[in-house]
């Protein structure tokens, strides 16, 4: 039934995919939301995966191999990290990626971001991660990085597609129409290195205020939302010979 209903969506909402070949010419830069513990890693908490998901852990590999291909040209990265204050809650979900815990960290394929010198980390205590990226003095992180680097491209990739990632990219689209984000041209969303949670019809049921969520059918609705909103989707992505 239900790959039946994928099926029928995918056939009424199609998806027009292309490729990209990165190389110089361009100034690219990737963003990585939210490829954390408490998001990827089998029972690593409340919103983690109960068992080895096959879209998440592909994911998370094409999460790693991007940032080591962008980090060995020196091209600029940029990650997100959820990490919320214990006594603050983000309903409707249950506390997750509590700050100062291993669930808020990157999964053990991107921790060595945390040493590099070419990755920007930026916790986040909201789904958003632009708004996120503002801080007390009214700055913004993720905008400074894109002028810093002068960055006319970003590729996006991570976790959930429908949520963190469908919200990062809808905000950056609305900032580059605004002229906030000058150079900024381009919003790329890589479809094979996002993913999004499973929680069936027949498991939400007998979770109190659950709401279903299909992982293939969020997955393509996100990317679906993402592109109408005018970002550009991707299903392969290579490098040209640098």
């Amino acid at each position: 039934m239900v790959a039946a209903t994928i099926d029928l969506l995918k056939k009424e909402l199609p998806v027009e995919e292309g490729s990209l070949v990165l190389s110089k010419d361009v100034k690219t830069g990737l963003v990585l939301v939210d490829v954390v513990n408490g998001f990827c890693s089998v029972g690593a908490g409340n919103l983690a995966p109960v068992k080895p998901d096959k879209q998440i852990s592909y994911m998370v590999k094409e999460s790693a191999r991007l940032a080591k291909l962008f980090c060995g040209e020196k091209w600029p990265v940029f990650a997100f990290l959820d990490s919320h204050h214990p006594d603050i809650p983000e309903p409707p979900y249950p506390p997750h990626c509590i700050a100062g815990t291993d669930e808020a960290r990157l999964v053990p394929d991107l921790q060595w971001l945390e040493n590099e010198a070419n990755a920007t980390l930026k916790c986040k205590d909201c789904i958003d991660g632009f708004l996120g990226s503002v801080e007390k003095d009214g700055s913004n992180v993720f905008v400074d990085w894109v002028k810093k680097n002068q960055i006319k491209a970003i590729l996006v990739v991570g976790i959930c597609t429908d949520i963190c990632v469908l919200d990062f990219v809808c905000s950056t689209l609305s900032a580059r129409n605004r002229r906030m984000l000058t150079p900024l041209e381009d919003v790329i969303v890589y479809s094979g290195a996002c993913a999004t949670f499973d929680l069936p019809v027949h498991v939400a049921k007998d979770i109190n205020g659950a709401l279903a969520h299909p992982q293939d059918l969020m997955h393509h609705i996100g990317l679906y939302i993402a592109k109408g909103r005018g970002a550009r989707l991707v299903s392969e992505v290579s490098f040209a010979a640098l």
